[in-house]
């Protein structure tokens, strides 16, 4: 498989990654078409967060600590403020395992016996192209 893109009446997303076998099933035309409208709606405010953080960044290396927003400060003096209910899988967490996404690593998760897998995306993968697509079949 080729290279793919998506052309839409705004613009176009083009995947650079090398296709592997499969990856049409996480590539589809309508997963496709998704993250086109995402990319054509969120693609100025993503750089913008990503500007910020890099801003925030240089301040917390130039000796700066981070601080509570001061828009949060009532909630966070609300003694009243609760979260949300557990959902019914979540209220007992005694036994869980989070790890990547490799073929490998989750069979064992889930031949562990753990009443929770968490397929980690973040901190137990490296985000490399093939991970993050193949995590996802």
């Amino acid at each position: 498989m080729t290279n793919q893109t998506t052309t839409t009446p705004r613009g176009r997303v083009e995947i650079r990654g090398p296709l592997g076998r499969r990856y049409d099933e996480v590539l589809a035309p309508e997963a496709m078409a998704f993250l086109t409208v995402l990319h054509e709606n969120f693609a100025y405010r993503r750089l913008e967060l990503l500007e910020r953080r890099q801003a925030f960044q240089d301040a917390i290396d130039g000796g700066a600590l981070p601080r509570f927003l001061n828009e949060t400060e009532a909630i966070r003096a609300d003694p009243t403020w609760r979260f949300a209910p557990l959902a019914p899988g979540l209220e007992d967490r005694r036994v869980e395992i989070t790890g990547p996404t490799d073929p490998k690593m989750t069979i064992n998760a889930l031949n562990s016996g753990a009443k929770v897998w968490l397929a980690d995306f973040e901190d137990a993968l490296s985000p490399t192209w093939r991970n993050v697509v193949e995590g996802q079949l």
